[in-house]
């Protein structure tokens, strides 16, 4: 994504349900970078059983300092959750027309991976009393915190 004319790279760790648990915005996407977001996610998360990610080289080279390089998958369309979660972040951001500064980037992931993850229910797993019942359990949490 370009901030102010300049390419950054947004990493995301994203869990099994297609959640966002961490994202992590830097100028390089090298091996220090993904060790760096890696040792940030594993500190706060545990050690995962499963490492999915895309081909990029950086990410086996940090996993190999880690040790976990025997978790990684890469694979064709095993990348799919991490890459459809970013959707409805790309479409925000085009709707902001990008971001001045790259302080700004990192704290709108911040809010906005909270975000989608409170509101997202997945609407088509349940019957739409069920869901009722947890929009509205979302809403007031989100009440609560005072935001809204």
């Amino acid at each position: 994504m370009k901030i102010n004319g300049e390419t950054h790279y947004l990493w995301r760790a994203v869990d099994h349900e297609g959640e966002v648990l961490e994202s992590y915005v830097t100028q390089r996407r090298d091996r220090k970078s993904a060790l760096k977001f890696l040792k940030k996610t594993m500190k706060r998360y545990g050690n995962p059983h499963v490492i999915v990610t895309d081909k990029l080289r950086s990410y086996c080279a940090a996993m190999k300092i880690i040790g976990n390089a025997q978790k990684q998958e890469t694979g064709r369309w095993r990348n799919n959750r991490g890459e459809n979660s970013h959707q409805p972040f790309r479409r925000r951001e085009r709707a902001m027309l990008r971001f001045p500064q790259m302080k700004s980037l990192q704290k709108f992931c911040a809010v906005h991976s909270s975000f989608h993850n409170h509101f997202n229910l997945e609407r088509h797993f349940y019957p739409r009393a069920i869901f009722k019942i947890n929009r509205a359990a979302a809403l007031t949490a989100w009440r609560q915190l005072g935001v809204a």
